[in-house]
């Protein structure tokens, strides 16, 4: 759970006055996101896609501001519908197509071509510009079995999909996965990232997470969250 109210104030004064005002909401930037999401979100009821979009569309955000060649137009619809196409797999073979020491690459592809399909008819439905929808199913299509990068947009995706996995939230997800200490998932995870994303910045936001992560895992640290 994240923490949205403090549960103190050891200062003792009102500060908010002080704080800068928050950044528009990616939402607000583009409406045309909340209109994807309302029609995607019960696709993306399966193994939590529906947090795991989120975040990969933050991080997809995250990554087109220092990305000037990468359309947003593309990008940012192509993250939101990239894991749609699980909701026509099987749900008690999802797992089975990403476990460690398995995999399934048969059900990939399977999600992946689905996704390009629900993709295309949602974006259609809402009367997005057609070359828009091509270049986002050519990216659904492949998003995860594609070892190489069609363009800069490509690369974007990919580089998020990766990244959620070395969040916190991604790791608390994959722990409960496949029974794994968090050790072993931040292990898997880097495992499946590093020197596998395309752009330098993504890079270092994998270098980032994986540096907090192992923080955490120290002995100190555990002695602290013990004592706390």
């Amino acid at each position: 759970m994240i923490k949205l109210a403090p549960l103190a104030n050891h200062f003792g004064f009102d500060t908010s006055d002080h704080i800068p005002l928050p950044r528009p909401d990616l939402f607000e930037i583009y409406p045309l996101l909340g209109e994807i999401w309302a029609r995607a979100r019960g696709l993306l009821a399966v193994r939590d896609n529906d947090s795991h979009t989120l975040y990969a569309v933050a991080l997809a955000a995250a990554l087109l501001d220092e990305r000037e060649q990468a359309d947003p137009d593309v990008v940012l619809p192509a993250m939101m519908l990239h894991d749609i196409g699980w909701s026509q797999v099987e749900p008690g073979l999802v797992l089975s197509a990403i476990a460690p020491g398995g995999g399934r690459p048969d059900l990939v592809l399977l999600h992946e071509k689905e996704g390009a399909r629900l993709a295309t008819e949602i974006l259609e439905s809402l009367g997005v510009d057609s070359l828009v929808i091509e270049k986002v199913a050519a990216i659904i299509d492949g998003h995860d079995s594609r070892t190489h990068a069609l363009n800069p947009d490509d690369e974007i995706v990919k580089d998020a999909d990766k990244l959620w996995r070395l969040t916190p939230h991604g790791l608390d997800t994959i722990m409960d996965w496949f029974g794994l200490h968090r050790g072993q998932a931040l292990r898997l995870c880097a495992s499946r990232v590093v020197g596998k994303l395309f752009t330098p910045e993504a890079t270092t936001m994998a270098n980032g997470l994986i540096a907090l992560e192992q923080a955490n895992l120290w002995p100190r640290s555990q002695e602290l969250q013990k004592g706390s």
